[in-house]
């Protein structure tokens, strides 16, 4: 029988977090945490200290697309006006399921921080610095891991800025 500790998603996360010296490790809920709220409930913690992985695509002028992570608050949403002004690109747009997998290698909902399948440009909400601890996806929409935000900074290789 496979488990989640066996799942590969969750695999490569925690290989990432060993590789990056990070102190927390992999906590498997009860029940998918589809949301923040969600995450937060089954923890215990407030909906600001979940951080949120979420995708965004920029149009490179071409028709092709990259990726960018953006892990955000789970108390607000993101300002893609913001967000695009931070990366000097003109917009942003919400990436679809096959860029998220292509780019990262995890599905929707199970984005972690780290472990990705390609180097993504990475921005840290500096609203996740105002908690002593924050809880990010761990490659699978059951598993997540403690950190804080400078920890989450320096794994990810992440920009810290206002995202909202």
């Amino acid at each position: 029988m496979t488990t989640l500790d066996d799942h590969p998603g969750v695999s490569r996360v925690r290989s990432a977090l060993a590789a990056a010296g990070a102190t927390g490790e992999v906590v498997v809920l009860d029940e998918h945490a589809r949301t923040a709220a969600a995450a937060a409930d089954q923890l215990g913690v407030t909906v600001a200290q979940i951080a949120n992985s979420l995708v965004f695509a920029v149009p490179d002028g071409d028709g092709g697309r990259d990726a960018v992570l953006v892990m955000t608050s789970g108390a607000h949403r993101v300002d893609t006006g913001v967000v695009a002004a931070h990366l000097g690109v003109e917009r942003l747009e919400r990436a679809d399921a096959d860029l998220v997998r292509e780019r990262t290698g995890f599905a929707i909902g199970g984005v972690a921080p780290v472990g990705h399948a390609t180097a993504l440009t990475t921005l840290v909400d500096v609203a996740l610095a105002e908690h002593e601890q924050v809880w990010a996806a761990a490659g699978h929409p059951r598993t997540v891991f403690p950190t804080t935000f400078d920890e989450l900074v320096r794994i990810t290789g992440g920009r810290p800025v206002a995202v909202a």
